[in-house]
């Protein structure tokens, strides 16, 4: 049994190619499903805007080409120039980084924390006790990096830094118009921000008018369908779009129109979504300044010598989390392999004492059963060792490797008389 990543993120694609590996909740679904009938006993496949990370128990090597194939025919062009892969413990750690808000483009952003959980959530059909209890110990970490440290300290969201950018075109938003397309939960987060900053109409547009309605309702803006607000766009200074949609929604078309309507005032549009939301070639006009995920970067930036001094001390909650993962983690493949062990010897001990006993002959009861406990005397006493380091092994740095190396010294995998994990218990 291995503890396998393979994952592609903003540090290693562009969003060109992270919007290709982007899954929606239906494609994650099927893929996997796909990945545990083919190759892995247990997935939990995390999609957001800034990284796609596939992680499983796997029981044959074979998963890692699996997913290389997998984007590979997502992306049109060999995938693996973009993937990383991890192993075993280097898994546990990425994966506990990444929900502390480490390795996010904002540092210390919380929004990931949440993205992690739902991520597990739905692939509870796909996951097992082995990543059920890795997400739990995640959400712990996520939560303890950031109470116990300043890492998310004057952090802010994907939804805070674009807002930003916006600040830098005009100044102040102190009285200015925006619009938002999407109202899910970046989206709400975008329209607090800009109420905060002093946005003076804030208009929701969603595909479902009765989100979008609750929404307005909600922070005081404006709701409309998504038909009705390109007649509205000529009238805002912001548009920021953060929706579900596989493919952009804001064409050159629907803009050129409102910005010749703006008598050279400039139009700022922030597209947080993945896939994205507008259309490349808008960024083109004439005063409009348009940004996505990957120019969030620059504006990152200038917001991290306060947390960066904060990382050791994330990173040793990390280390030691890990930690107590990998040993709850080894005892789980232990246990099943030793008590087979034992079992098997047993059995052996058994057949050889009643051969013993035929040759021998004419023993009491009493005698026979000296000879019975010395038998399990002497096995306990050879085994007793192997299975006290067989435990501790399994947990040394090695991976699982030393429990599998049981399985095939002792005849474990012989059809009938596997040793596997209770694939059905519960941490």
């Amino acid at each position: 049994m291995s503890l396998i990543l393979v994952g592609v993120s903003h540090r290693t694609a562009t969003i060109e190619t992270r919007e290709k590996l982007a899954f929606s909740r239906s494609e994650r679904v099927s893929v996997l499903h796909a990945l545990r009938a083919a190759t892995a006993t247990e997935c939990v496949l995390i999609s957001t805007c800034n990284r796609t990370e596939v992680y499983l128990v796997d029981r044959d090597g074979e998963s890692i080409s699996m997913i290389r194939e997998l984007f590979t025919a997502r992306l049109g062009e060999d995938a693996a120039r973009y993937l990383y892969v991890r192993h075993d413990r280097e898994a546990v750690a990425h994966l506990f980084r990444v929900a502390s808000g480490l390795d996010s483009m904002i540092l210390g952003e919380s929004q990931i924390q949440g993205q992690v959980r739902d991520a597990w959530e739905e692939s509870r059909e796909a996951s097992g006790p082995a990543l059920n209890r890795l997400f739990q110990y995640a959400q712990l970490v996520g939560s303890r990096a950031r109470e116990e440290t300043g890492i998310g300290r004057g952090a802010g969201s994907v939804s805070s830094s674009a807002v930003q950018l916006a600040r830098k075109i005009f100044g102040s938003l102190s009285g200015r118009r925006a619009m938002v397309l999407g109202a899910g939960d970046v989206a709400e987060i975008a329209l607090d921000c800009l109420l905060k900053e002093g946005v003076r109409v804030a208009i929701v547009a969603n595909r479902t008018f009765e989100r979008a309605e609750s929404l307005a309702r909600e922070h005081g803006a404006v709701a409309m369908h998504y038909d009705e607000c390109w007649s509205s766009l000529h009238t805002v200074d912001v548009l920021l779009c953060s929706t579900a949609s596989p493919r952009p929604i804001v064409s050159r078309d629907h803009v050129a129109p409102a910005v010749a309507a703006r008598n050279d005032r400039p139009l700022c549009i922030l597209d947080i979504a993945l896939p994205r939301d507008v259309e490349a070639n808008v960024g083109e006009l004439e005063n409009v300044f348009l940004y996505d995920l990957d120019d969030l970067r620059a504006a990152a930036a200038a917001n991290l010598d306060r947390r960066q001094e904060d990382i050791p001390a994330a990173e040793r909650i990390i280390a030691d989390e890990v930690e107590k993962y990998w040993q709850w983690l080894a005892g789980l493949a232990a246990v099943p392999v030793v008590t087979e062990f034992r079992a098997q010897m047993d059995r052996v001990r058994a057949e050889e004492l009643e051969a013993a006993l035929r040759r021998i002959g004419g023993l009491s009861k009493d005698q026979a059963e000296g000879v019975e406990t010395f038998s399990r005397t002497l096995m306990n006493k050879f085994l007793h060792e192997p299975s006290v380091r067989l435990r501790a092994a399994a947990a040394n740095g090695r991976g699982l490797g030393v429990v599998d190396a049981a399985r095939y010294l002792f005849a474990l995998e012989r059809e009938g008389n596997e040793a596997t994990v209770d694939t059905e218990r519960e941490p």
